[in-house]
């Protein structure tokens, strides 16, 4: 799982006249792998996945895997606070033959942590790719605790944390109690060195766009 280790760039989806700019997205992907990017993450929240509809959600994601075309990987955003409509966006990344997929804690509905657990697990149970947990209480409210991600952790398609507190307390305690490859990523620019001298292995990033 060496592949999901480095700096790994959060995309922007690039529009024009309110449409997808499909060969904006693809000079933007080429000028990434360009300048050596580690990954690239599609419909992450810097790609504005909270309002593309699922449409344009799902070309953008086949668009990128088209394009990078196994060059480095590809790590999609398919998170939703429906459970059904992730399951979805989900087996669609994998029909596009995406590497992994970035799965966020459920927004606004503020569930448990036991509800936390069953929204990965039943995405988990439903799509055989490799799913990386997406933690941003600064966007979701909730905040997956660290006992959470180890009992996620557990399951063999959950490979990785993006996780962006801002902790790293938090961080170091994931990384504490989940298995030794299990991958923590920095989910936040100005934690990502912090976060790689505690254990982590790298950061989703904004700023490398």
């Amino acid at each position: 799982m060496d592949k999901f280790h480095g700096a790994i760039v959060a995309i922007v989806t690039p529009f024009t006249d309110g449409k997808l700019n499909e060969q904006g997205l693809v000079d933007l992907i080429e000028f990434q792998i360009e300048n050596g990017t580690h990954g690239i993450v599609p419909c992450g929240t810097t790609g504005e996945s909270a309002t593309l509809d699922f449409n344009e959600h799902k070309r953008v994601i086949e668009l990128t895997v088209q394009t990078v075309n196994g060059r480095v990987p590809v790590i999609a955003g398919t998170g939703a606070n429906n459970t059904n409509e992730a399951i979805e966006l989900t087996e669609s990344a994998k029909d596009s033959g995406a590497d992994a997929v970035l799965s966020v804690v459920p927004y606004y509905n503020k569930p448990s942590q036991e509800g936390l657990y069953l929204h990965f697990k039943t995405i988990h149970d439903a799509v055989d790719i490799p799913i990386v947990l997406y933690n941003v209480p600064g966007r979701t409210v909730t905040n997956m605790m660290p006992p959470t991600v180890a009992r996620l952790a557990e399951l063999p398609n959950v490979i990785a944390i993006k996780e962006a507190t801002g902790s790293l307390n938090q961080v170091s305690d994931v990384i504490r109690r989940c298995p030794d490859d299990f991958i923590v990523l920095s989910g936040d620019d100005f934690t990502s060195m912090a976060s790689v001298l505690v254990g982590g292995k790298g950061v989703i990033s904004v700023t490398s766009n």
